[in-house]
This record gives C-alpha cells, sequence and structure tokens, in this order.
C-alpha cells in the first residue's frame, strides 16, 4: 500500500497573491491523499493558517520586501533592499535541507521563493514572472530571476502560452533551459453563475505596506462621493475579523476564502489593483472590474495597461483615481469575455512527483542541497 507524499508548499510573502494562488495547489495535494506541508512568513502565513487550521506550519525568512510611500522611487529602494533580499534566499536555502529531513517531505512547490531548489527531491516554481518588467534595467532583472528558475525542475507558469496568455509577455519565453508547463490562470474561486446583486461596489484591497494603507485612506474618502451599495474589503489580516456597516457603507478587515466567493457572487463590479493574482481571480468570476496599480509597480502597471487597451478594464494611477471615473466600466467588456482553458492541477501534481518513491528509506543526513 502506498504511503501518502508531504510537499512542501510554500508561497513568497509579498501582498496576499502568492499566497491565494495557492490554495487551489493545497486543495490538490489534498484531493490527492498526499500532506501539505506549508511555508511562508508574515501576512502570507497568516491568512494560510486562517485558511487550512488542520495543516503543519512553518515559517520561513522574511524578504522584508516593502514599499516606500513614494512609489516611483520602488526601483531605488528594491535595489537598496536587495542585500536584505538576498540574505533571506540563502537562509531559507540553507533552512531546506533540515526541513526536508524533518518532515520527510517528497516534493516542493516554491512561489516565487527563490531558494527553495534541491538536488533531493523534485522542485517546482510558480511563477508568471519569465520576464521581470523593472524598465530601463528589464533585461537584467529578468536574467536575475530566471538564474533562480534554472535551479528548479520545473515551472509552473499560471497562464497560457502565445497569443491569448492572460499576462501578455510577461509568462512568455523561449529559453530552453527552462522546463515549463503551462498550467493556465489559477484561482481560488468557483464560477458558480450565482450572481444575486447585494452591493453595486466592491472594493478589495491587498499589497505591501504602506501603499495598501495609502490607498485604503484615499477610498475611504472617495467613497463618501459614491451613492451606491459598498463593500469594502481592506485586506489586513489579523488575529479578529472587524465589521462596520456605517450608511451605504459595509467594512471588513479581511475575509476567508468562503466569504470572498459571496462576496463576489453579490457585487456588481470591482475595485482593486491590477496584481496579477486579482486578474486570474476575476477572469475565473466573470467580473467587471476597474484597476488602480500600486505606484511604481511596473509589472502591475503593464498589466492595467494592457488590459485598458485591449477595451477590458479601465484603469487609473492612484494618485489621478476619482470615484466618479468608474462610469468608465460600462464601455469595457469585462474579464468574464476572456475565455482561457485551464489544467487539471490533480495530474499534473500526480505527473510531477510520481517519480518519488513513497516506500523508500529516509533521506540520508549525508545529503545536502
Amino acid at each position: 500500500m502506498q504511503k501518502s507524499k508531504n510537499i512542501l508548499v510554500a508561497p513568497l510573502n509579498w501582498g496576499l497573491g502568492h499566497a491565494t494562488r495557492c490554495i487551489p495547489i493545497i486543495n490538490a495535494i489534498i484531493e490527492n491523499g498526499d500532506r501539505p506541508i506549508i511555508a511562508s512568513d508574515g501576512q502570507a502565513l497568516a491568512l494560510l493558517r486562517k485558511e487550512f487550521e488542520k495543516e503543519e506550519f512553518i515559517e520561513l525568512p522574511s524578504y522584508g520586501i516593502e514599499y516606500g510611500e513614494d512609489g516611483q522611487n520602488l526601483k531605488l529602494k528594491m535595489l537598496k533592499d536587495s542585500p536584505k533580499i538576498w540574505m533571506a534566499i540563502r537562509n531559507e536555502h540553507k533552512m531546506l535541507h533540515s526541513i526536508i529531513l524533518k518532515h520527510q517531505i517528497a516534493g516542493i512547490i516554491s512561489d516565487n521563493r527563490l531558494g527553495l531548489y534541491s538536488n533531493i527531491v523534485p522542485s517546482v516554481i510558480i511563477t508568471h514572472q519569465l520576464q521581470v518588467l523593472s524598465g530601463n534595467t528589464t533585461w537584467l532583472s529578468t536574467q536575475l530571476h530566471l538564474h533562480y528558475i534554472k535551479k528548479y525542475d520545473y515551472c509552473w507558469i499560471p497562464d497560457v502560452e502565445g497569443l491569448e496568455s492572460l499576462s501578455g509577455k510577461l509568462s512568455q519565453n523561449d529559453d530552453y533551459e527552462i522546463e515549463k508547463v503551462y498550467l493556465g490562470p489559477l484561482s481560488r474561486f468557483k464560477n458558480t453563475n450565482n450572481y444575486q446583486k447585494k452591493y453595486d461596489l466592491m472594493i478589495l484591497l491587498s499589497g505591501p505596506e504602506p501603499q495598501r494603507n495609502i490607498l485604503e485612506k484615499k477610498l475611504l474618502e472617495e467613497v463618501k462621493r459614491y451613492t451606491g451599495e459598498v463593500l469594502f474589503i481592506a485586506g489586513k489580516i489579523e488575529k479578529e475579523q472587524r465589521f462596520l456597516k456605517k450608511g451605504l457603507l459595509t467594512y471588513y478587515n479581511y475575509l476567508s476564502t468562503d466569504g470572498l466567493q459571496k462576496a463576489l457572487d453579490r457585487s456588481e463590479v470591482i475595485l482593486c489593483r491590477s496584481g496579477y493574482t486579482t486578474i486570474m481571480d476575476l477572469q475565473k468570476m466573470n467580473k467587471k472590474a476597474f484597476f488602480i496599480p500600486t505606484p511604481g509597480q511596473f509589472e502591475q502597471e503593464y498589466l492595467a495597461q494592457l488590459l485598458d487597451q485591449k477595451g477590458i478594464v479601465p484603469q487609473a494611477s492612484q494618485i489621478d483615481f476619482k470615484i466618479e471615473m468608474l462610469s468608465q466600466i460600462i464601455n469595457y467588456k469585462g474579464l468574464g469575455s476572456i475565455q482561457i482553458f485551464t489544467t487539471s492541477i490533480s495530474s499534473v501534481l500526480r505527473e510531477t512527483f510520481s517519480n518519488v518513491n513513497e516506500n523508500s528509506e529516509p533521506i540520508p543526513n549525508s545529503l545536502s542541497t
């Protein structure tokens, strides 16, 4: 009789997107009869603890990624913080051998954590960033990222190849050294076709501080001029869920996946960042939206412009946004107009880790990563 495998799932703590798109991966591991060991830090770890209370968790070194109050200086700040980020990557790689031994890990799935590659067990990196946009340093940032991607056995890409790509040029790369597997978009939500309007507008926030907080304060002022029912999800994963109802505004600090599923089902339009995970979720839910990209975040600005140019979702900069701009949405097709196939995660998991011998002897201490 085959024993179940322990599979390490480790999303990067940069906003909540990396963690939330790992939720369908974790669910598929459980459905296959295997056991997820979940590793991250900060808000990402806190969110997954709430989603999977019965599973085992490991805290990894924090990359310490934060945005400055002036988003346009993000590249300079990331350059300044690069020694700290590199040290966190190095430290998590050092930890990995002992994690594999202690938890008898049979495979690794890392969502953009760059130090969790191994020569002991199969390792996978999930990323849609085969091109990393950074303005006039895009070539360099891309090559640095590819350097780490190539240390993994497989690169799972939550998109499709070619012209129908949801993320445009970000997920396209012809480097033959990368073992690419295009999964199609990943989302923790289900398209239930159960739309029953309760809220005219849902505001959904996420992302690193302080920009998340800056946008929250701005939008709380802007919605005072909005005449419909508003559901405001602040995207702050705190110990206790907080709720406030004031006039036409309903406010939560966070909602669980089930709560967000119901909220999306009951909301007509969504106002949010243009992070790629959010785009995948809204495409799955057939939603109309308005995007405010994080200032200085080249990828979000690119994705917002791409979907605006295609007539799918309107967008505005954080500094320029006014609540009256939501009237533009009626002239756009919405993310439900994009039809893209998705791959069975369960079958990809089985294929990726099928060569692991569940009945083999424990990994010897003499091996290292």
